[in-house]
């Protein structure tokens, strides 16, 4: 059974930091893509950032710049380390991936007021 856990959400500052962690259980990342996507309240989900097994990293121009994707296959974990936070980052973040069909994981949230 495949899981994505997200991890690391939480209350945050205007110009803040946060490091999201995605761990998966019951396949192995490595040779996979993975992706952040997020949505805000009374939005569409959207891409946020994605890194390939090449380590290849793509990114939404929102958060160029800002945000920077990484992965530790050895630990199975995908990250997004999130800097100089805006309140227009709210929302939802998730992890996906797709081994023979799309997984999501729950979801963490991330608020980013003063």
């Amino acid at each position: 059974q495949v899981q994505l856990v997200e991890s690391g959400g939480g209350l945050v500052q205007p110009g803040g930091s946060l490091r999201l962690s995605c761990t998966a259980s019951g396949s192995s990342i490595r040779l996979s893509s993975m992706h952040w996507y997020r949505q805000a309240p009374g939005k569409q989900r959207e891409f946020v950032a994605t890194i390939t097994s090449a380590y290849s990293t793509n990114y939404a121009d929102s958060v160029k710049g800002r945000f920077t994707i990484s992965r530790d296959n050895a630990k199975n974990t995908v990250y997004l380390q999130m800097d100089s936070l805006k309140p227009e980052d709210t929302a939802v973040y998730y992890c996906h991936a797709i081994w023979r069909r799309g997984y999501w994981g729950q979801g963490t949230q991330v608020t980013v007021s003063s």
